[in-house]
């Protein structure tokens, strides 16, 4: 009987095995491989050891303007980003007056696409008739002037004003762990005399750890794979201002230099590997949830 159930398993796994191997696995090889290759994308590639990877840290300082770039907007995303989508979440647990209202709200910007998201941006920062701008005029600053996508000292924060407040998939992390908390342990509490402070310092913000750290690896992820706002508003500039890792893959791809996009790639690779392995250990993943 045991090995009768153990043939429907393989069974029922097998479909999401082929589809990991050809759309996950043997892709993911092939980019490490390639990365070592002088490849354009249609000749043979060639074997070329490490000469990718010296070039994209020798060649001049960009790889090294994007890391750095990248460090600032993991920070962002771990000091402003999740705690406001976590606090948007506590907030939201409490059922304030119109709080499935606000919920929607907050939703909207997940039904626009990135694209869209970043051609509005474009608009609000505009010196002429953005939005932005015309508000500060309003309230007497008249003479007021701010190229915010193009002055080199106000690019970067304003590529971090397209994202950092927009953390409905934090929120919904949180809230849904939040859901999840037996109100047997908030009545316990009360009657013991905990305050509402009490209960969440040290009921609930623990019972949500797994949720803040997943919205964590989430969120520095996304800053590796950050494209389009940046393509779309900036282009990386002014300067190297707001350059990234992804705008270096995507300038190897469209020089024909496939070797060196995939070894940009392996990096951006190997950078989420890293952050998913570290905030696992500092926030004990595996002894969090029993494994």
């Amino acid at each position: 009987m045991k090995n009768y159930n153990k043939s429907w398993i393989y069974i029922f796994i097998l479909p999401t095995l082929v589809i990991f191997l050809m759309f996950y696995l043997i892709p993911i090889i092939t980019v490490f491989i390639t990365g070592f290759t002088d490849w354009n994308g249609f000749d043979s590639p060639t074997f070329i050891g490490f000469e990718n990877y010296e070039l994209m840290l020798t060649y001049d300082d960009t790889f090294l303007v994007a890391l750095v770039n990248l460090l600032k907007w993991s920070l962002v995303a771990v000091s402003v980003h999740v705690p406001f989508g976590a606090l948007v979440a506590f907030v939201l647990y409490k059922k304030p007056f119109g709080w499935r209202f606000t919920r929607g709200v907050f939703m909207i910007p997940n039904i626009i696409s990135i694209s869209a998201w970043a051609i509005i941006y474009r608009f609000i920062f505009n010196d002429d008739i953005g939005l932005l701008n015309n508000f500060v005029r309003l309230i007497g600053a008249e003479n007021f002037h701010v190229n915010w996508l193009f002055d080199p000292r106000y690019a970067f924060s304003a590529i971090t004003l397209t994202w950092v407040f927009y953390a409905v998939i934090v929120t919904l992390l949180v809230l849904n762990d939040l859901m999840a908390i037996p109100k047997e342990l908030h009545e316990a509490a009360y009657i013991d005399g905990a305050t509402d402070m009490d209960i969440h310092v040290r009921i609930n913000l623990p019972l949500v750890k797994n949720a803040i750290a997943t919205s964590i690896i989430l969120s520095i992820v996304s800053r590796i794979t950050m494209f389009e706002v940046i393509y779309l508003t900036t282009k990386g500039g002014p300067g190297n201002s707001t350059y990234n890792i992804s705008l270096m893959l995507f300038e190897g791809i469209i020089n024909y230099e496939y070797g060196y996009a995939n070894a940009v790639s392996t990096i951006m690779i190997i950078l989420g590997v890293g952050v998913l392995v570290i905030i696992n250990k500092l926030f004990k993943l595996n002894k969090a949830t029993g494994n």
